[in-house]
């Protein structure tokens, strides 16, 4: 499954300053079970828009993650929290429907 948020960075702030904090806070996660990776995407025509998408085996397995409050990845995430807008877009099964290149 994929947990996807938007993210709006602030005027005055970069992408960039965003970005380290995102890392940080990602390599810690990615050590629970079931955790698949992580990307981080920037809008093309607006370089201050990113899209996040967390990859994990299974909803069950974010969910646990969740539950076992890191205070690190807190820290991290709330110290980064003045530089930008988060808008969760919600969990999202792995795909239906594939279309491969022909």
């Amino acid at each position: 499954m994929k947990y996807i948020f938007e993210v709006h960075i602030k005027p005055g702030y970069t992408a960039e300053q965003y970005a380290e904090a995102w890392v940080r806070a990602s390599e810690i996660i990615q050590q629970a079970e079931g955790a698949r990776g992580t990307e981080l995407h920037r809008k093309l025509d607006d370089p201050n828009v990113l899209i996040a998408i967390a990859s994990w085996d299974s909803k069950a397995h974010r969910d646990a993650m969740e539950r076992q409050h890191n205070r690190k990845v807190a820290e991290i995430i709330q110290g980064a929290a003045h530089l930008c807008d988060i808008r969760p877009l919600g969990e999202f099964a792995d795909p239906d429907w594939v279309v491969p290149p022909q």
